[in-house]
C-alpha cells in the first residue's frame, strides 16, 4: 500500500505538468489563502531529494513566478475594488491585519510585505491593503520580489532537510516536511504575535 501511494508521488513529481500545478496553487493562494501552496512546495522539494524530480532550481523559479503574479493580483484587486468586498477580509483577524497595514506600510513597508507573505491571510490582507490605499507600485513591486524569493527559498530549503534525513520513502519525508513547516509556522506566528503585543504596550504606555 505505501509502496503504491510512493509511486504516485513520484509519478506526479516527475511530470512537467506539476511545474504548471505548482505555478497555479502559488498564484491562487496569494488572494485566496486555503489553497496549500506552502505544503505542496514543501513536499515536492522533500520529494525532489530522493528522486531528482521534480527540479529544485526550477521549482523554485515558478515558486517565485507563481507568488509575484497572485501577489501583484491582490494589489491590484486592492487598487480597483478596496478591501471590504470580501468575506475573508471582513474577518477580525483579517480585520486587524488591515488596519495595521494601513498605519505602518509608510513607515515600515518592507517588514509588513516581507512578514506578511509568510502568513496566508496576512499576505492577502497587506497586499490587498497596499493596492486600496495607493501604496506606490514602483516601492511595492521591488518588495513583492524579495518576498517571493525569500518565502520560496525557505519552503524549499524546509522540503530539502527533511527530504534528506528519509530519503528512501518520499512519502515519509514529504510528511516530515510538512510538519516541520506547520512547526516553524507556528513559532513564526507566536514570536510576532508578541511583537506587537511588546510593540502595543511602548505605544499605550504614558510618556513623561
Amino acid at each position: 500500500m505505501l509502496d503504491g501511494v510512493n509511486d504516485v508521488i513520484l509519478d506526479l513529481a516527475g511530470s512537467p505538468w506539476v511545474y504548471l500545478v505548482v505555478f497555479a496553487f502559488v498564484a491562487v493562494d496569494a488572494f485566496v489563502p486555503p489553497v496549500p501552496s506552502e505544503s505542496a512546495l514543501v513536499a515536492l522539494a522533500a520529494v525532489s531529494v530522493s528522486s531528482g524530480d521534480p527540479d529544485l532550481l526550477l521549482l523554485g523559479l515558478v515558486a517565485v513566478a507563481g507568488a509575484l503574479v497572485g501577489d501583484n493580483t491582490a494589489y491590484g484587486i486592492g487598487r480597483r475594488l478596496g478591501t471590504d468586498r470580501f468575506a475573508i477580509l471582513r474577518k477580525p483577524k483579517a480585520v486587524e491585519l488591515i488596519e495595521r497595514a494601513e498605519r505602518e506600510l509608510d513607515k515600515r513597508a518592507a517588514t509588513l510585505i516581507l512578514t506578511a507573505r509568510y502568513i496566508p491571510v496576512g499576505r492577502v490582507a497587506v497586499n490587498v491593503t497596499a493596492g486600496a490605499t495607493r501604496f506606490p507600485y514602483r516601492r511595492f513591486l521591488p518588495l513583492a520580489v524579495l518576498a517571493a524569493v525569500s518565502w520560496a527559498a525557505y519552503n524549499i530549503g524546509i522540503g530539502v532537510v527533511a527530504g534528506s534525513w528519509v530519503r528512501d520513502n518520499p512519502l515519509l519525508g514529504a510528511a516530515a516536511a510538512i510538519v516541520f513547516a506547520l512547526i516553524v509556522g507556528v513559532v513564526i506566528d507566536k514570536i510576532m504575535a508578541r511583537h506587537r503585543q511588546s510593540s502595543q504596550d511602548a505605544s499605550d504606555r504614558p510618556t513623561s
